[in-house]
């Protein structure tokens, strides 16, 4: 039951993350509140993965790896904005 409920909220997660980066997005404020819900969904990972004691057959590994990936696109993405790029 509670893998069940973890890869749930893993799912949930993801699919928030991936419908907020196809969104409207006009300038680095809008890139920034993106940024904030990834740094969000890693904490939720996190707390999951943490709560559950188990690493969802390596998903929940690979799952942080590409919301920190996603993270770190995003900095990029708003200083180059913000530098007018």
């Amino acid at each position: 039951m509670k893998k069940t409920i973890a890869v749930a909220v893993l799912s949930l997660c993801i699919s928030f993350v991936a419908g907020i980066a196809v969104g409207q997005v006009r300038d680095w404020h809008d890139l920034e509140g993106v940024h904030n819900h990834v740094l969000d969904a890693i904490h939720e990972l996190e707390t999951a993965r943490a709560a559950n004691h188990y690493d969802m057959a390596g998903h929940g590994v690979k799952a942080e790896e590409h919301l920190r990936a996603a993270e770190h696109e995003l900095h990029e993405a708003i200083e180059a904005a913000r530098r007018g790029r």
